[in-house]
């Protein structure tokens, strides 16, 4: 691909992390530009995001500065949108299958995975939800994950793969480190639980993608728990 490709992203959102692992994924050639939520650039939200939100995407257009877009470029907002903008731009790139039944049963789990997982996930790190909801949400999830495979669907890292697996780097760091806005304790609880038998499957998948190069290259644990540790020091005891 020769058209011009930048990722508008914030280091810390797991949000823009999918877009990210994506791309690499794919093999994909993008820069990169950081956004600084808390004053974010005058012109972000008139010439990429109108919603003022990151991830968003510039395709194609002038190569020009980051931080003068072009009018002539396309801009794609909302992670999963770009996601599947993304699979499309990279048909070979296995981001989603060419089986009809595969590329639904991706956007299945894409959908069940923001609604399940990653919104009780999130709740909970903020301490307004307990984490009932989350093992619910992952019971389901690994309901959906077939035995002896290593991705969410079929033999190829998906979209669906994407979607889950910068929850599954926070939810590593919740569960090991204790951090959140959730009562004090609560985070090394939802470990125990999920180290049961009864989660052996998830457990198996969420280690292979956090193993993976691509992951590895995106997520920065020890920035990400410093963030957490920095944000949540008032904790109810």
């Amino acid at each position: 691909m020769s058209e011009q490709l930048t990722l508008y992203l914030h280091k810390l959102s797991p949000y823009s992390a999918k877009v990210e692992l994506a791309l690499v994924e794919a093999n994909a050639p993008y820069r990169t530009y950081q956004v600084d939520l808390s004053n974010k650039p005058e012109w972000f939200a008139s010439k990429v995001n109108p919603i003022g939100k990151v991830p968003a995407v510039t395709y194609g257009g002038p190569n020009v500065e980051p931080d003068d877009p072009s009018p002539l470029s396309a801009k794609i907002a909302e992670s999963n949108i770009i996601l599947e903008f993304l699979a499309d731009l990279y048909p070979d790139s296995g981001l989603l299958p060419k089986d009809p039944v595969l590329r639904a049963k991706v956007r299945f789990f894409v959908d069940v995975t923001t609604k399940q997982v990653e919104a009780p996930l999130y709740d909970f790190i903020r301490g307004q939800e307990s984490y009932d909801n989350v093992l619910k949400g992952i019971e389901f999830i690994q309901g959906l994950l077939e035995e002896g495979r290593d991705f969410a669907v079929g033999d190829h890292y998906s979209i669906a793969d994407a979607c889950i697996s910068p929850g599954l780097a926070r939810l590593k760091i919740i569960t090991e480190t204790d951090l959140g806005k959730f009562p004090v304790g609560m985070g090394y609880k939802l470990g125990e639980e999920l180290k049961g038998p009864k989660f052996a499957r998830f457990r198996k998948y969420a280690q292979g993608m956090l193993d993976r190069p691509s992951l590895k290259q995106t997520h920065d644990e020890e920035y990400t728990t410093t963030f957490f540790k920095t944000r949540f020091t008032e904790r109810v005891q």
